[in-house]
């Protein structure tokens, strides 16, 4: 029997992506339609379908790099000198707030959900319900965090990351001791969207959890708290034995961007694994302090191109002086896009010193690196009446 799955997606994406003006009121028949089509569909198809959602509603439904749905801002500001165009979608957002004129009876067919078999099911509702602020949704979000199934407990505290308000703060943080670890990574997470400062010791506690995605969970809602407060707790997770929790540990400290998270990031530069190496660079990177300059140099050495390309791009952002050689010798480098960033690096500095070597990258075999090369001459030279600040692409370390 051929899969019946591609013609749900259709019916599902065209359901609920379907672009109306923002201020249009949502149907109720519709959703709760749709709703009971995604109760019997499979995984991939609710995904798809609550992206569809995000879509036509005007925000993100965010992919689940974890075990939680949980989002890992990384920023990496640096578009490519010359872009390579590929297949691609285009999508169209609705930006107002489509919420605005809802019924409760559209809002009761997510409520009916809540409850549903389908963890995918439960967590649409709960976001939609969390992003509108729909009446009485903390209620009954805290409500299911006193239910009996640990599934519905997950739901309660990811619907009270959605809403964003500070009363969950008590609530999330008993949720945070749950028996179910699924269920104290959601809470962990809901702590996170919320971003209080008053929560770091609850969430420093829960970085000694026995289980790895609540400690990555809670490393990466310290990131988005982003108190100085946190440092000690992050420094202690930097030596965790989960080099997912290292990772994301070191994102964290460049999310809080403070000077003295520096000490604490440099001896992850020696890090076995490459992963948590290229969140070290990035945050160092991020925190821009001139004292890192010596370790980055050498990370432009490191076995990993996207680590050398990453501590290329880090030098860029610090702009110190000490850097220009280590940085005119990556301009050698075997991986064009290592030269590119150390070009555009170069071109940061606005240090004479650099004009002679990123002269003889104009004659470079990649015309990537010769671009980038052209560009930081003319960042360097003072004579133009115009500067133009660009950044050339890295991938994200997390």
């Amino acid at each position: 029997m051929r899969p019946a799955w591609p013609l749900m997606l259709l019916f599902a994406a065209n359901a609920l992506a379907a672009q109306q003006p923002p201020d249009a009121r949502a149907d109720s028949a519709r959703v709760a339609r749709v709703l009971a089509l995604l109760e019997t569909s499979d995984s991939t198809v609710c995904e798809l379908a609550a992206q569809a959602i995000s879509n036509a509603w005007g925000w993100s439904w965010q992919p689940q790099p974890f075990a939680t749905p949980m989002p890992m801002p990384a920023p990496m500001p640096m578009p490519r000198m010359r872009q390579r165009h590929g297949p691609h979608a285009r999508v169209r957002l609705n930006h107002g707030a489509a919420w605005h004129g809802t019924d409760s009876a559209a809002f009761g067919a997510f409520r009916a959900v809540l409850r549903d078999d389908s963890r995918c099911v439960r967590n649409i509702a709960a976001r939609v319900l969390g992003r509108a602020r729909a009446p009485g949704s903390y209620d009954g979000f805290v409500a299911l965090l006193r239910e009996a199934a640990p599934g519905l407990r997950e739901t309660g505290a990811l619907g009270l990351g959605e809403l964003e308000d500070r009363r969950a703060l008590r609530p999330l943080q008993d949720a945070l001791r749950d028996r179910d670890a699924r269920v104290r990574a959601m809470a962990a997470r809901a702590v996170g969207e919320i971003a209080d400062s008053s929560s770091v010791a609850m969430l420093a506690k829960a970085l000694g959890d026995d289980a790895t995605p609540v400690r990555q969970t809670a490393a990466w809602a310290l990131g988005r708290l982003e108190s100085p407060g946190a440092l000690g707790a992050l420094g202690g997770a930097l030596k965790d034995t989960s080099p997912d929790v290292r990772r994301t540990a070191a994102w964290a400290l460049g999310a809080i961007e403070d000077r003295a998270a520096v000490d604490l990031l440099l001896p992850l530069l020696r890090d076995r694994e490459a992963p948590v190496r290229l969140a070290a660079i990035w945050a160092l990177g991020q925190i821009e302090d001139p004292s890192a300059v010596a370790a980055l140099s050498i990370a432009l050495t490191d076995s990993d191109p996207r680590a050398r390309q990453l501590a290329a791009w880090a030098l860029g952002q610090i702009e110190d002086a000490d850097a220009i050689d280590a940085l005119a010798g990556a301009l050698k480098d075997r991986e064009p896009d290592v030269r590119v960033a150390a070009a555009w690096a170069l071109g940061q500095s606005e240090s004479s010193r650099a004009v002679e070597p990123l002269k003889a990258a104009l004659q470079d075999e990649s015309q990537d690196v010769q671009d980038a090369a052209g560009w930081a001459l003319d960042q360097i030279d003072d004579e133009r009446p115009v500067r133009v600040r660009v950044r050339p692409h890295v991938r994200k370390p997390i």
